[in-house]
Parts: C-alpha cells; structure tokens; sequence
C-alpha cells in the first residue's frame, strides 16, 4: 500500500508534466494533432507503421487551412510552415532570425560531424559557406564535367557486355555511380564500384548512409535526451568509419602538398583557404548554369574566407557531409527518375528522341553546353525532384526574437523564442494540389517554358531556400544528367516483374527507399 501510495501520485505528476509539455501549441492558439506522450508525432514512424515520407505529407495534409500548425519529434516542439509567404519571410527576408539548423547531436559530442558545414552555426558557418561555394559554381561544374563523364561511359561499358534485358535494383547500381563520383571529384580517389563491388570506398559509403535500426533509435534518443546521449558520449558513427575519413583525408592532404598536385575540387579549396587565399569564382560569367531547379548562392557566402586556420578535423568534417548528402540523396532522384521513366514509357521515348537529337548535333560525342541546353531533360530532373525530393523537409533554428502576425480571423500572433524550431515540409508542398495540378501524377510538362514562370514562389523547393540552401545542387543535378543521358542513348527503363507499382516506400528506413528496392528492366535499345 505503501509503494501505491507513492506510485500513483508519481505517475499522476508524470502524467500532468506531459500534459502540460504537450499543449506547447495548443496554449498558443496553434491547432495540433493528438500527441502519444514521450514520442509525439513520430511515433507512427518509430514503430515502423509509415514511412517519413509519407507521415509529413499526411501531417501536412491534416489541417488544410492553416498558415502553420504544432508538431512534437519527440518531445520536442516544432512549428510547421505550410504557407508559401511565411516560408519566404522565414528562409529570406528575416534569415538572420533563423540562420541555423537545429543540431542532431549535442555540440561537441561528436567532433567530425559538429564541425560539418551542415551543423555549423552562426558565423563557422558563413566562414566555411564562403571558403566552399567557389567549389561548385557553375564554371566548376563545366570543369568536372569530363570526370563524370567517364564515370558514366563505364557504367555503359559494364551494362552494354549483355545483349538482353538486365534486371537492376536501382539503389544499388545508382549509390555505386555516387560513390565513384565523390571519390574523383571531392578526394581525388579513383573507384569502380560497378566492377569491385566490395571496394572500401564503396562499403564505407552505404554504412555511412544506411540507418539501421540502432541508428535510427539513436537519432530519436538525441532528440529526446541529448544530455544523457552527451553523458554516455554516444556517437552517430561507429569509430572505425571516422578513422577511415580522417585517414583518407590526412593522405590526401599529404599527397597533394608534397607532390604540388592541384585538382579543380572541394578539397583543394580548403586547401588554398588554409593558406589564407581568396578563390571565389563567380558563377555568372556566361557558363550555362545546370538547371531550374539550381538554388543560387547568396552574396553573403563570396565576402570572406575564414579568420582562422582550418584544421585536419575541419576539412575532414566537409568531406564526411559532402559524402553522406551526395552518396544517397543524389542516388535517389537517380532511384525515382529510373522508376517513373520505366512507368512513364511515352515520356521516356520523348526524352530518348531529345537525347538522339542532341548526339547528333555534337557528332557523337556530348559537351556540357549541349546537355544544359537539353530543355525535356531538364523538365524530367526537375519533375522528379518534385514528386520525389530527396531532402523531404527543412528546419531552421530561431535565433532572435520573431513574432509570426496574425492574418486570418482566428490567427493570434505567435512569438517565438530563441532555441525554438520551425520547420517546411517540402515534400508536403510540392504534393499539394493548390500549387500542382494532379500533384501525384509524374508530369514533366509542369517545367516546360510555358509553364514553369507560373509555379507559385517558394512551393518549389528540392534543395531548399535562402541562404542556408544546398551548396551541392549544382553538382547533384549534373551528375544525373550525365548518367541518364548516357543511360537513355543505348537502353531503355522498363516495367519487370519486381516493379512495384505503385511505389510502395519502407517504413523501415529514414531514407527514401522502395518497400522491396527499386526494381526496373534495362532493355538495350535496337534503333
């Protein structure tokens, strides 16, 4: 009786304490779904019953008519952004006030990944923003275009040894072209993954990017209880994956300073920014830039170069994200463009008549301004990214004080604190009907030259917005092109027996994967 007596009124002020946790929004006037208290609105994806992907795109769905609502990862508050103008003021016009993205782990917890240009803040973060946006310019993209070009024709050379329809898990043959990408571009590294399947380059990139279950349990328990995670010093990444960047980068390093070898990548521009040298190349000196969906550089990132000297740790930092944003979220708009030409086949045969064409005007042989004047390849890259984008939402930090005011009737002004988040559920918007007709339909007409100057401001948004965009989308888009190109030129993308149609996506990963993998025939085209 006595446990009972001290049980019960423990559990009720649990209980209250909850209460009282998860009426954050409601308090403010901010509508919110019903919270499983401890998991919040996660919990549906943390037992594996949804997808992420499909858990935002319905959580965006649940309130239609609302500028923002309340969400909980965990226990964690969040403000969701579902109004165009109010993405725009928050991502743009008052950037100052959200400048950074909310830290997955504890800062300090975990050197190589804090120091990355993803979790960096404040100024680390316009500093290393500024000393890597000359990396990918649209001029640089022109100069590593020969590099994934050959990458690519010998990926042709692998597919083409077979007269017949090969079947291909698309995960796993894109990831391979990535890593192999990466490896020249960023580390000067040469891979054939396609050919050495188990190569380490290779097997550290799909453990780097492969959520487990662990892991996935580790990012709820960060999010939940950082300071227990800081205590135990629990890390994203087992050991041996940082030992791997840190080598690799420190030998590389070694290389280039003792041979003088100079190679137009990232790692030679934290290089030149260590010896305290200015290289920011503008973009806009007549180089055709990679496509509509590009993001442009703001002029905050071409100021300055860091005031102190970037360390081992530093430029290894940059590579470890470089390597985990590039080696998957590229591999999956090459994952969902296969997919949807494979069940598209009259928008595949029109994108296959455009690249004909286009080798004929090069005489066989492409060139980056051919294949950036490639008008249906650039609506197909720019449809995939919209049905599918990779990076499915966006958050920012507040950092100042922010008062979000009140225009519909019922609206109350909403003052947010620094700490608190908001976040833009990408995938939700770009599946909203408002914004795109048919939004579930694949159709690449919505890009056309006609149309694409009537998309609604800020409902188009794969790699992000304001200054805090993708540094990568330039290269991420290029690198596509070139594979399909060289794709589409001799096979076509079919239906088979294991293609999932519809697409059916894993509720078992954070990444966006097919149920059963991604499943298409590569037929070789006989004219």
């Amino acid at each position: 009786m006595i446990i009972l007596w001290i049980i019960i009124p423990l559990l009720a002020f649990v209980w209250w304490k909850l209460s009282k946790h998860y009426s954050h929004w409601t308090n403010r006037n901010v509508k919110q779904r019903r919270q499983i208290y401890g998991l919040g609105d996660n919990a549906s994806v943390f037992f594996r019953l949804e997808s992420f992907f499909d858990f935002l795109i319905r959580l965006y769905k649940e309130f239609p008519n609302e500028r923002y609502i309340g969400m909980y990862q965990g226990t964690l508050p969040t403000l969701v952004i579902r109004d165009p103008e109010l993405i725009k003021q928050i991502t743009v016009k008052e950037f100052d006030h959200f400048l950074n993205h909310r830290s997955f782990l504890p800062d300090n917890i975990d050197p190589i990944w804090s120091k990355n240009l993803f979790a960096l803040k404040d100024t680390e973060w316009r500093e290393m923003r500024s000393t890597l946006s000359p990396s990918f310019t649209s001029s640089k993209m022109k100069v590593i275009f020969s590099l994934i070009s050959e990458c690519a024709e010998e990926y042709m050379k692998y597919f083409s040894t077979e007269n017949k329809t090969v079947e291909i898990e698309l995960k796993d043959t894109t990831t391979r072209f990535t890593n192999d990408i990466i490896a020249t571009v960023a580390f000067g590294v040469k891979c054939d993954s396609i050919n050495e399947k188990k190569n380490e380059f290779y097997m550290m990139g799909k453990r780097t990017t492969t959520f487990t279950l662990w892991r996935s349990m580790k990012f709820f328990f960060f999010s939940i209880a950082p300071e227990v995670c800081k205590f135990f010093k629990m890390k994203l990444f087992p050991g041996d994956i940082y030992e791997f960047f840190m080598k690799l980068i420190k030998d590389t390093i070694h290389i280039r300073e003792t041979q003088g070898i100079v190679r137009p990548d990232m790692i030679n521009q934290l290089l030149e920014a260590r010896k305290g040298k200015k290289n920011y190349e503008d973009s806009s000196n007549g180089v055709i830039d990679t496509g509509f969906a590009t993001v442009q550089e703001s002029s905050i990132h071409t100021a300055n170069t860091p005031k102190q000297e970037l360390t081992d740790i530093d430029i290894a930092a940059q590579a470890l994200i470089f390597f985990f944003a590039g080696f998957d979220s590229v591999s999956t708009l090459m994952c969902f463009m296969s997919y949807e030409l494979a069940i598209n086949p009259d928008i595949q045969k029109k994108l296959q008549d455009e690249v004909d064409d286009t080798l004929r005007e090069c005489n066989g042989k492409l060139t980056y301004e051919a294949l950036m004047k490639m008008k249906y390849m650039d609506m197909v890259t720019c449809e995939t990214l919209r049905k599918w984008p990779a990076a499915i939402g966006t958050d920012r930090v507040c950092s100042k004080p922010f008062t979000i005011e009140p225009q519909l009737p019922h609206e109350k002004p909403i003052h947010l604190k620094p700490g608190e988040i908001v976040f833009v559920p990408i995938n939700g918007i770009h599946r909203d009907p408002q914004y795109f007709a048919n939004p579930d339909m694949f159709d690449p007409e919505r890009f056309s030259d006609e149309n694409k100057d009537n998309i609604k401001p800020y409902t188009y948004m794969p790699f992000g917005l304001g200054p805090r965009n993708c540094i990568g989308s330039r290269f991420a888009i290029l690198e596509t092109k070139i594979l399909f190109f060289a794709f589409l030129s001799k096979f076509n993308f079919t239906v088979i027996d294991k293609t999932q149609v519809p697409m059916v996506l894993s509720k078992k990963s954070f990444n966006i994967v097919g149920e059963n993998g991604i499943w298409v025939g590569l037929q070789p085209r006989t004219s």
